[in-house]
């Protein structure tokens, strides 16, 4: 756990809705030099709260119009056959993200596809050579809410509320 204060909050916040912001802009928004901003960006991101900048595509707009949130359950449950399957996993293109997960299945994958056809495809790919016991497939037919960014100090003070440490995250 990292000790944050309040200017780390603001930088954190901004940063998840607004990562292409200058230094400057950042630093004013938040209400420090620029200085101590962008020593604050370097602690953050070496202690890993902060993971990389990402530009983030439209992808409906060049084709990809299919999201479907694939469920996985299999027969296998060792750390060694999970690593294998990771491995599989990620040398298909069209996963975007990957989730081991408790309760009735084991794994949900997102993928973002062309259309029914490029999800046959990815099925094709996900189940070759596979040992699955069900895999099943739910279509998106809309965006809500996509990629939101988490309002950190409310739900830091929700935490802070419920009894939990307020001067950690």
């Amino acid at each position: 756990m990292t000790e944050i204060d309040e200017f780390d909050l603001k930088i954190l916040t901004l940063l998840q809705s607004s990562s292409d912001l200058s230094q400057r802009e950042l630093a004013e928004r938040v209400g420090l030099s620029q200085n101590a901003c962008w020593r604050r960006l370097q602690r953050l991101t070496s202690e890993g709260l902060i993971k990389g900048t990402q530009t983030r595509v439209d992808l409906a707009a060049i084709g990809l119009d299919l999201t479907v949130f694939v469920m996985v359950r299999t027969r296998h449950h060792s750390k060694e056959w999970l690593e294998a399957f990771r491995r599989h996993v990620e040398r298909i293109p069209e996963v975007v993200d990957f989730y081991r997960i408790g309760g009735d299945w084991d794994y949900l994958i997102k993928v973002v596809t062309r259309g029914i056809g490029g999800y046959d495809d990815f099925y094709q790919k996900l189940v070759d050579g596979q040992d699955l016991a069900t895999v099943t497939g739910f279509f998106a037919m809309e965006t809500i809410i996509d990629n939101r960014p988490i309002n950190l100090g409310k739900v830091r003070a929700a935490g802070a509320s419920r009894g939990k440490s307020s001067r950690r995250v």
